[in-house]
Parts: structure tokens; C-alpha cells; sequence
């Protein structure tokens, strides 16, 4: 008998996370080949969703509940479930609620009968804000251009992965996880399956501004030193045009001795190229930054308490 490992990252889902797990159980007991654990991760939410986990756990040894001492982030929080995962495959949902519970047969079946390592859905329609809507393509061309994402894979919030690359992925001791360049870089047989996404069953989605610019950035630097490659290269751009402008100024004012001379055009490069500098210097200062907190060996999450965790 295989055993499917569900983890859950939970954050202000008192109102879903009993309709998610209930039918992740209901959807897991249709099949009598298919036993199975789910790991629920409090991210330190500020409601009353580990009380839930807490009472969901006493009646189900198969739910187990971490419990973090402060609130990491959704990927670190995925990584401290891994930490305690014991199954042959992983399935990967949120506590919203949107991700279709009820199409997980087809989810797994790459894996059963074909030879693909990684299968998550990809949405018809993604039910979210325009604003989580261009988050998501802004995140997507940062995966193709920084990581090598493949321009026809999507990856979302319902995945299922073996047991070998979670392996893999755990190995991962950095306080900076980055769940696609952490899948990416052990394994390209990815396959996306078709389904409708779920309108959430309650509340509204955490994910705000600050929250995607901390994601992109660490997309931007957690897996790929292109950004440092791209910062090369404008500067030395920048070097030639700068080049080429002062020998043409040289030419222009040796044919016409009494031209003026271009205060205005000289500030506006200045402060071009000055900007240019600052970019570059604050995103060498990002990577040095994280290499002192790595160094430093930040966590990547504290878990305070565990539940049916033996």
C-alpha cells in the first residue's frame, strides 16, 4: 500500500481548512490501495486555525499538526512539513480551498503510468485577483529567464511529486527556499494536467504586495547569478555609449570651436548612469546579504510544538 503525504500550508483558514481536509480524506478513501497522512503547517496565523488543526488531530492520528514559532513564509513552511514527511508520493494544496481535491486520481496517474517525477494541475481559469493574475506572469517569466523554466510548464498551488525529489529538495538548508528552482533543479519530467480551479470557500487570499515582491526577489537571486550577469553587461553598455558620446563631443567641438556646451544633456546622463550604479550596487549588496544570513545559519523555519509527529 502507498501512502500519499499531504502538506498543508495553513494561514488564516479557520473558515476552510476542516472542508479541505475532510474532502482530502473523502478523495483518499475512495481507493483502498492509497493510505495516507496529512501535515499541517501553522505559519504563526493570527486566528484560530491551530485550535482547529489541534481538534482535527485528536480525532485523526493521520493529521498531524507543526506548529512554527513565527510566521516564515509559505515556502519555508512547505519545507518544515517536508521535515516530517513519510510517504511515497507528496501532494502539495493550500487551505483555501481552491485547489480540485477531486481530480487527484488524474493528478497521480503520470506518475502511476507514465514516467514523469512531478504533476500539477494547471487552471483554465485561475479564480484570483488581476493583481495575483500578473503576479503570477511577472513570477513566470522570472522562472523562464532566471531559472530555465520551460516556457509551456505552469506551476501552481496542487502538485504531487515522488518521494525522491522531496528527498532531494529537503537537502536544501538555506533560509531562502524557492519551491519551483528547488523542483527545477532535480528534475525537467514536469507535467501539467488540466482542471478547473475553485473559487475560495471563504475570506480572502493572503498574498499581498509585499508578499510577491519578497517571492520575485527571491526568485531573482535565490538559483541563477544572471541578474549579476545582466548588471555586467549594462555597465558595460553604458561604458561604450559613454565612450562613444565623449569622442563624438571631442569631433563636434574641434569642427565648431564655439558650440555651447550641454549642461543639461551632461546632468541627465549623470543621473542615468548614477541610477544605473545604485540598481546594481543595492542587488550585489541582496546576494551579499544573503550569503551573510546563510552564513550566519539563519533558519529556514522553528517549529515550536508537534502533534501525531512520532
Amino acid at each position: 500500500m502507498k501512502i500519499l503525504s499531504f502538506v498543508i500550508p495553513c494561514y488564516g483558514s479557520e473558515d476552510t481548512i476542516e472542508t479541505v481536509i475532510s474532502s482530502v480524506v473523502a478523495k483518499v478513501r475512495e481507493r483502498e490501495d492509497f493510505d495516507y497522512e496529512i501535515i499541517t503547517v501553522n505559519d504563526c496565523s493570527p486566528d484560530n486555525v491551530l485550535i482547529k488543526l489541534k481538534n482535527l488531530a485528536a480525532d485523526d492520528p493521520n493529521i498531524k499538526v507543526v506548529n512554527l514559532a513565527r510566521n516564515f513564509g509559505k515556502h519555508p513552511a512547505l519545507m518544515a512539513g517536508f521535515s516530517i514527511v513519510t510517504g511515497d508520493y507528496i501532494v502539495l494544496i493550500d487551505d483555501d480551498g481552491q485547489c480540485p481535491v477531486e481530480n487527484l486520481w488524474e493528478l497521480i496517474d503520470p506518475l502511476e503510468n507514465e514516467t514523469y517525477d512531478v504533476s500539477m494541475a494547471k487552471y483554465v481559469e485561475k479564480k484570483q485577483s488581476a493583481f495575483k493574475n500578473f503576479g503570477s506572469r511577472v513570477n513566470s517569466w522570472m522562472s523562464r529567464t532566471m531559472i530555465g523554466k520551460p516556457k509551456e510548464l505552469e506551476f501552481t498551488n496542487f502538485l504531487v511529486m515522488r518521494r525522491f525529489v522531496l528527498d532531494e529538495i529537503v537537502r536544501y538548508k538555506n533560509p531562502y527556499p524557492y519551491m519551483e528552482g528547488l523542483v527545477l533543479r532535480v528534475t525537467r519530467k514536469i507535467k501539467n494536467v488540466t482542471m478547473e480551479e475553485h473559487e475560495r470557500f471563504a475570506g480572502e487570499g493572503n498574498f499581498n504586495f509585499n508578499k510577491s515582491l519578497e517571492l520575485w526577489v527571491n526568485g531573482f537571486t535565490a538559483f541563477s547569478v544572471k541578474p549579476l550577469r545582466v548588471s555586467s553587461f549594462i555597465g558595460m553598455m553604458c561604458a561604450v555609449i559613454g565612450f562613444i558620446f565623449g569622442f563624438v563631443t571631442i569631433v563636434r567641438k574641434l569642427i565648431i570651436p564655439n558650440i555651447s556646451v550641454g549642461w543639461s544633456s551632461i546632468i541627465a546622463i549623470l543621473m542615468f548612469v548614477g541610477g544605473l550604479i545604485m540598481i546594481m550596487l543595492g542587488l550585489i549588496g541582496e546576494y551579499i546579504g544573503r550569503i551573510y544570513i546563510s552564513l550566519n545559519n539563519s533558519p529556514q523555519y522553528v517549529i515550536k510544538e508537534t502533534i501525531n509527529v512520532k
